[in-house]
């Protein structure tokens, strides 16, 4: 990748995954552009000063169609993640206009992430996770070739879910806790999903599809506290799952025990009542993996308690 007329435009640059791509993108040789509501948020950014910054919102067609001019791929990583009740509505109706926005531009790829989830009927799934189905649906049935990644939890210093992880760790040496922290999780480093974001940029553009991306271990909940305590240095934590926390409730609780706010935590729970493990690794078809292989959670947690900014 090293044609420096491409263009990539990156959505949710503010966020975490958003804010960690630009660079990797700088690196491999793209032009990179970031919508954005505040460009000031984007100031103190490291690599500000090399991209072009379109300051609009995404719920409009004039400012969409700015941002997309002369774009060769789009990432689009937004998500409502708030706890007001017509989310999936407004996401899809996102979706839908940013896939028309892009067919009127003639972007030749966009890249999403999603989350992983297991296979069962969408009402089964939380509202959370099948709306980001839903916006991965929506991308694949446009006219324009789409990457649907979906990952589970993001290990990485800025990562909600990440935090909620340390937050519960960190704060409860003995804790009466959801059934699900017995269920398998197969997280991802910051780095890996990053690699594979920008990498997915490449793919062939008959590729239109979704790809399960994961890092290199499946783990109970439970064991990622557990292993989360050794790496911090912690002592080995006493956990009791029990039967009656239900997704909400869930949710409050980690609202109360942790700085996470309740309406964040709905979501990051609701991903974690089905086991969230990669069905398939077919993406290697067309992406090798890392070079030093897919990170395990040992390492991703290292790193991210290493981050200055964690």
């Amino acid at each position: 990748m090293n044609d420096s007329s491409r263009t990539a435009l990156v959505t949710g640059v503010t966020g975490y995954i958003g804010g960690s791509l630009v660079r990797p993108l700088l690196d491999a040789g793209w032009d990179v552009r970031a919508l954005t509501r505040s460009a000031a948020k984007l100031d103190r950014r490291p690599w500000r000063d090399e991209i072009d910054v379109v300051e609009g919102d995404a719920t409009k067609s004039d400012d969409l169609d700015r941002a997309l001019q002369g774009v060769d791929v789009a990432y689009y990583l937004v998500h409502s993640m708030d706890a007001q009740g017509d989310f999936e509505r407004r996401d899809a109706e996102l979706a839908e206009d940013f896939a028309a926005a892009a067919e009127r531009a003639g972007v030749s790829r966009l890249v999403y992430l999603g989350g992983l989830h297991p296979d069962v009927p969408d009402d089964e799934l939380s509202p959370h996770l099948r709306s980001r189905v839903e916006v991965g649906e929506i991308f694949l049935e446009s006219d324009v070739p789409a990457a649907c990644l979906q990952a589970g939890i993001v290990l990485g210093a800025g990562s909600a879910s990440f935090q909620m992880l340390a937050s519960l760790t960190e704060r409860l040496p003995v804790m009466i806790a959801p059934k699900w922290l017995r269920n398998r999780i197969q997280p991802i480093g910051i780095d890996d999903a990053v690699y594979y974001l920008v990498h997915a940029a490449d793919l062939p553009s008959d590729v239109n599809r979704t790809f399960d991306i994961g890092g290199a271990d499946v783990l109970t909940y439970t064991e990622m506290i557990q292993r989360y305590a050794h790496i911090a240095g912690l002592r080995e934590r006493v956990i009791a799952p029990v039967p009656v926390f239900t997704p909400d409730l869930a949710s409050h609780w980690v609202g109360l025990v942790t700085p996470i706010d309740a309406g964040l935590a709905r979501p990051l729970v609701g991903s974690l009542v089905h086991e969230v493990i990669c069905k398939e690794h077919d993406i290697a078809e067309y992406v090798p993996d890392p070079p030093d292989g897919l990170i395990g959670f040992d390492e991703a947690v290292e790193e991210a308690l290493a981050d200055p900014t964690s």
